[in-house]
């Protein structure tokens, strides 16, 4: 894709979101809906954000993932900022919640209601920044390197045209053991030049959607060695004309988690280890969910891969696991290891590595 066409894509979703989009319900499609209800808790959050910021909410999924309180999160893509005010109100006055944003018109919805949120939150002083910038240079928006316990993104991704740019930015603003948690849409197979130049399909965040297999590769080169799917459903599009146009292409939305960790191999190898749940994440007394095949109940001890060892007690989960095992001796792939993710041959997107 050459330089004028990036440009060229990026005014056209300014277009949309900014002047096309004045409501949630003028999507064409579903693809930017989210498919499964919150929470009650993540309800009545929601239901204390303002109309108007709720109204342009387009996101493809839930971004909220455990252990929040304190936490110093950024939001790409944040638009109105509906997920910046849920995080806010979740991270505690005490965290911190940035959203960047290139769309004048979100972004002043986003900024005109910091005060009512801060608040309706009972805080003494907003806890939350909005920034305009594009997330493909988000070393340009005064941001230090190795700050963020956690990014988040919600059907942005996608937006994009230069996908290895965001995640390369998203690398290094993370802190070690930090997190990149996202929701986007994927496609099973790459998507043909004629439909990337469609405005109305890439708005509508089908045409930009990576071919799962290309993201996780392009999440190993920019360090994020064992990408993970937290969470995944099919999309149906709901529109003839667009699905005449897409043909047998078929599409995911999926939630990733990847971590900036440093020795993360590309292959879930065992070394005898294994960690037990304590029990003590908030909302979660009984069971913790890693990842869509790490379900991980309370008390009960659970052997891991060496990958799966350090996603846990390399991060901000450590102090609610106890840890078994060294890195002393090497017994082979994990037992029931999959292949990695790019020689899937199947059109649905991998989990991981690891099928522990």
């Amino acid at each position: 894709m050459t330089n004028s066409s990036k440009i060229n894509i990026k005014d056209q979703v300014q277009e949309y979101y900014g002047k096309i989009l004045t409501h949630s319900n003028d999507l064409k499609t579903n693809a930017c809906c989210t498919s499964e209800g919150p929470n009650k808790k993540i309800k009545k959050i929601i239901s204390d954000i303002h109309e108007e910021v709720n109204n342009r909410y387009y996101g493809c999924g839930l971004i909220l993932p455990q252990v929040l309180e304190g936490m110093k999160i950024l939001d790409l893509g944040s638009g109105s900022g509906r997920d910046v005010y849920v995080l806010s109100k979740l991270v505690g006055e005490k965290g911190y919640v940035a959203g960047v944003d290139m769309t004048d018109e979100q972004l002043n919805i986003a900024n005109t209601y910091i005060d009512y949120h801060t608040k309706k939150y009972g805080y003494f002083k907003p806890n939350v920044e909005f920034k305009k910038g594009y997330i493909e240079f988000l070393d340009e928006l005064g941001f230090e390197e190795n700050s963020f316990d956690i990014i988040v993104s919600n059907c942005v991704l996608n937006l994009s045209p230069d996908k290895e740019d965001v995640l390369r930015g998203v690398y290094k603003l993370l802190k070690p053991g930090g997190e990149f948690y996202f929701s986007d849409v994927y496609s099973d197979r790459r998507m043909p030049e004629n439909l990337i130049n469609n405005p109305i399909l890439y708005g509508e965040c089908l045409s930009g959607a990576l071919y799962t297999n290309d993201f996780t590769r392009l999440a190993r080169k920019v360090g994020f060695n064992d990408p993970r799917v937290f969470e995944s459903s099919p999309i149906t599009i709901n529109n003839e004309e667009l699905e005449k146009l897409c043909g047998e292409i078929k599409f995911q939305s999926i939630t990733y988690r990847l971590f900036k960790i440093d020795k993360l191999e590309d292959l879930c190898e065992d070394y005898g280890q294994a960690v037990v749940y304590k029990g003590t994440i908030p909302d979660f007394p009984s069971a913790f969910d890693l990842d869509d095949h790490h379900h991980i109940e309370k008390g009960k001890f659970f052997a891991v891969c060496g990958n799966t060892y350090r996603m846990l007690n390399e991060t901000r989960f450590a102090e609610h696991f106890d840890f078994y095992g060294t890195w002393e001796t090497h017994y082979g792939i994990f037992p029931d290891c999959g292949s990695p993710a790019a020689t899937d041959t199947d059109n649905t997107a991998s989990s991981s590595s690891c099928g522990c």
